[in-house]
């Protein structure tokens, strides 16, 4: 059973910074590409970032220059390091794991929320 557990929310003003991290439990970690999406209210859940297994990561372009997506596969682990936070920025987290050719999984989610 393929667990997902996020943590690294909070609440945080414009401009400041936040590590998001999601530690993955039964399965091969790194052999997953790993991904960061969110869900504002009101709106559709939206990619983040999202790193293979072989390292190369993807961007969300409003996002581009001030997220970080990481992975330490010996902790089975992967980041999101959110810099220069803007309220618009303001959303439930999910990480999310996947390993072909199997399902996607997702975590909880984790708050973030960015004030003006």
């Amino acid at each position: 059973q393929v667990q997902l557990v996020e943590s690294g929310g909070g609440l945080v003003q414009a401009g400041g910074s936040l590590r998001l991290s999601c530690t993955a439990s039964g399965t091969i970690f790194s052999l997953n590409a790993m991904g960061w999406y969110r869900q504002a209210p009101g709106k559709q859940r939206e990619l983040v970032a999202t790193m293979t297994s072989g390292g190369s990561t993807n961007y969300a372009n409003s996002v581009k220059g001030r997220f970080t997506i990481s992975r330490d596969n010996a902790k089975n682990t992967v980041y999101l390091q959110m810099n220069s936070l803007k309220p618009e920025d303001t959303a439930t987290y999910y990480c999310c794991s996947t390993l072909l050719p199997g399902p996607t999984r997702w975590g909880q989610g984790t708050q973030v929320t960015v004030s003006s």
